[in-house]
C-alpha cells in the first residue's frame, strides 16, 4: 500500500502568508475604522451646519429690518427674504421657507423638495423644531426645521435647511476605494520583500539541510558559513559544531579499525601458525606455549593503548583535581627506577600545585621513562624532573641514548611510528608517544623534543598551571 503523502507548505511560504495575513488585517481594519471615523465626522460637521442656519435665522428674526429700520414682527416674509438675500449655502445644502401652509421660496437643490407633498407638506405644518433624515432620488437628505412664533405662540412660518449627503459620502467612499488600492499595491510590495527577506534568513536552514543530505560516514568536511549573530546564525554554528564531533568521532573509529587491524594482523598470524603447527613434542609445546602468550600479551598491551588513544574525545577522558608537584615528582621517580637497571637520577623538583588527572599524567610520564630504557644500555643514566616555568609545569626525562635524528623527531609522535634507531630492544607497537602527546593536548599542553644524534633525548611534558580558558573537565 502506498503511504499517501501529505501536502506540506514550505517555512518560506508560510512565513509569507502569515507577513501577509497580517499586514491585510492591519490594512483592512484601519480603512474600515478611517471610514467609520470620517462618516462620524461627516454627520457631526452637517449637524453642526444645520444648527449654525437655525440659529442665524433665530438670532435675525429677533432683529429689524435693513430696509425700514423696524423690528420684523410678524413680517415672517420680510425675515425670509432678508435671509436668503444675505446667506449663500454650502456644498450639498439647500435652504426652504414656508408661509401660511405652503412653500414660500428657497436655494437651488439637486431635489425641489419643498415642492413635495410628503417633504413640503410635512414641513409646512410643524409647529415645533424637528429633524430626519430622508432617501431622495438625489441621495440622502439631512433636515433641521424651525416654525418661527410670534409672542403668543402663533406659528408665522416654517424654515428648513436640509443637507444632500451623497457627495460627502461619495469623497469619502472614494477616499476609501483609493485607500484600498493603495494597500493592495503595497502588499504586493511586501509580498516581493518578504519573500526575498524570508529567503535570506532561511537560507542558513536550507545550507543546514543540504548539509545534512551531503554528510555521509566517507564525507564529513561540509560546514555551513555563519553570518550575523542572530538565532539562525547560532543554528548554523551549533550545526557545525555537532558536525565537527561527529567528524572526530568518526576519524578517531576509522583510526582505531584501521590501527587495530594494521597492528593485531601480525600477532594473530604468529599464533595461528604456531598452533596449527604445535606437535606432541613437550619441549615445543612449552615453547610454543610461551611464544602465544607473548603474542597475546602484546595483543593486549595494543587493545589497550588503542581504547586509550580512542578515549581522547570523551569527556570523561581526564579525571582532573589539585596535584601536589613536588611529591608527585618523587613518586614518578620511584616508580621509574623499577623499569630497569638503569642510573636513574632526580635531577629537580618543582613545588607548587596543578591542576591534572594524575593518573593520566603517571601513564604519560612512565611512557616516556619506558621510551628512555628501550634506547639505553643497562647502567646509562636516566634523569628525570619536573620544572616550573611561565605559568607551566613541565615533568621531563632525559637519557644519554644514541639520539634521534632531526627528520624523525615529528614523526615519532604519530601511531606506530618507530624511530630509525636499530638498538632498540622494545617489542611494542609504536603507540607509547602517541599517548604522551594525546594524554598533554588533553590538559591543554604540549610534548617537546631536543634531540640530536649521539646525544641523548630529552622530552618534556609542559601543562597549564590551571585549566585553560573555555576547556572543561568532569571533576572526579
Amino acid at each position: 500500500m502506498t503511504e499517501r503523502r501529505r501536502f506540506r507548505l514550505s517555512a518560506r511560504l508560510r512565513i509569507l502568508g502569515w507577513i501577509l495575513a497580517l499586514t491585510t488585517l492591519a490594512i483592512v481594519g484601519a480603512l474600515v475604522l478611517s471610514r467609520r471615523l470620517l462618516s462620524e465626522q461627516l454627520d457631526a460637521e452637517v449637524n453642526d451646519h444645520l444648527q449654525q442656519e437655525v440659529d442665524e435665522i433665530t438670532s435675525l428674526a429677533g432683529g429689524r429690518d435693513p430696509a425700514t429700520g423696524e423690528p420684523f414682527g410678524r413680517d415672517v416674509t420680510a425675515i425670509f427674504d432678508t435671509f436668503l438675500r444675505r446667506n449663500v449655502p454650502g456644498d450639498g445644502e439647500a435652504l426652504y421657507t414656508f408661509v401660511d401652509g405652503r412653500f414660500y421660496s428657497g436655494t437651488p437643490a439637486p431635489v425641489r423638495l419643498g415642492d413635495e407633498p410628503e417633504a413640503g407638506g410635512e414641513w409646512a405644518e410643524l409647529t415645533s423644531p424637528a429633524n430626519g433624515e430622508l432617501s431622495t432620488d438625489a441621495g440622502p437628505v439631512r433636515w433641521l426645521a424651525l416654525p418661527l412664533q410670534d409672542g403668543d405662540g402663533e406659528v408665522l412660518g416654517v424654515f428648513v435647511v436640509a443637507n444632500f449627503l451623497r457627495g460627502e459620502r461619495d469623497e469619502i467612499a472614494h477616499a476609501i476605494n483609493t485607500g484600498f488600492v493603495v494597500a493592495g499595491a503595497m502588499l504586493v510590495v511586501a509580498a516581493l520583500v518578504g519573500w526575498l527577506v524570508a529567503g535570506r534568513i532561511l537560507r542558513p536552514i536550507r545550507e543546514v539541510t543540504n548539509a545534512a543530505r551531503a554528510i555521509s560516514e566517507s564525507d564529513l568536511t561540509r560546514r555551513i558559513v555563519v553570518e550575523g549573530d542572530d538565532e539562525i546564525a547560532e543554528l548554523a554554528r551549533t550545526f557545525n559544531a555537532m558536525v565537527d564531533r561527529l567528524e572526530t568521532a568518526f576519524t578517531t573509529q576509522r583510526a582505531f579499525i584501521d590501527d587495530a587491524g594494521h597492528e593485531l594482523r601480525t600477532p594473530i598470524t604468529i599464533v595461528r601458525g604456531h598452533l596449527e603447527l604445535l606437535g606432541d613434542d613437550p619441549a615445543e609445546r612449552r615453547e610454543a606455549v610461551a611464544l602465544v602468550t607473548d603474542e597475546l600479551d602484546r595483543m593486549s598491551r595494543i587493545v589497550g593503548d588503542l581504547l586509550l588513544l580512542a578515549k581522547l574525545e570523551h569527556p570523561e577522558f581526564l579525571r582532573p583535581q589539585a596535584v601536589e608537584v613536588e611529591p608527585f615528582t618523587e613518586e614518578l621517580f620511584a616508580k621509574a627506577q623499577r623499569l630497569e637497571d638503569r642510573r636513574w637520577r632526580l635531577a629537580e623538583v618543582a613545588e607548587g600545585t596543578v591542576v591534572a588527572d594524575e593518573q593520566r599524567l603517571t601513564q604519560a610520564v612512565m611512557n616516556l621513562a619506558r621510551n628512555a630504557v628501550e634506547h639505553t644500555d643497562p647502567g646509562a643514566e636516566i634523569k628525570l624532573g619536573s620544572a616550573t616555568v611561565d605559568h607551566e609545569v613541565r615533568f621531563w626525562v632525559a637519557d644519554t641514548g644514541p639520539g634521534i635524528a632531526p627528520d624523525d623527531q615529528a614523526a615519532i609522535f604519530e601511531r606506530f611510528a618507530r624511530g630509525g634507531d636499530h638498538r632498540r630492544r622494545s617489542d611494542g607497537a609504536g603507540l607509547g608517544l602517541a599517548i604522551v602527546r594525546a594524554v598533554a593536548e588533553a590538559h591543554g599542553g604540549r610534548v617537546d623534543l631536543y634531540s640530536r644524534p649521539g646525544a641523548g633525548a630529552r622530552f618534556s611534558i609542559s601543562i597549564p598551571s590551571h585549566p585553560p580558558q573555555g576547556v572543561t573537565w568532569s571533576a572526579s
